[in-house]
């Protein structure tokens, strides 16, 4: 199924910040529930990722992420997820997050 063009600019993925970084025991299948800093337009964010094959919680404080930010809120369990994190899935379904090369303003757009 093709987008159109107008559908994809719908999609707001901003560059964030993980600021906390906690197990999520609820879970279906293995997750951590991320705070993300998406900078002062968007602010702070939850969300819950299922990165633990390849992230231990150490390695993803600090680091930027790309992230979708407008989709609706969704209650996965006791949890509510407010954002999207975007990642390239592997064959064995591990996830490789997308991040900037650099360093950036957290809240930049991707386009």
């Amino acid at each position: 199924m093709m987008l159109s063009w107008s559908e994809f600019e719908r999609v707001d993925m901003r560059v964030g910040t993980i600021l906390e970084v906690n197990d999520f025991p609820e879970a279906r299948k293995p997750a951590y529930q991320l705070t993300i800093d998406f900078g002062p337009e968007i602010g702070i964010r939850k969300t819950s990722a299922q990165i633990t094959q390849r992230y231990q919680k150490e390695d993803l404080l600090n680091r930027q992420i790309v992230a979708v930010v407008n989709f609706p809120k969704k209650q996965i369990g006791k949890f509510m997820s407010e954002c999207l994190v975007l990642g390239a899935v592997g064959d064995e379904g591990d996830v490789i997050l997308l991040a900037p090369d650099f360093k950036i303003e957290n809240g930049l757009r991707i386009g």
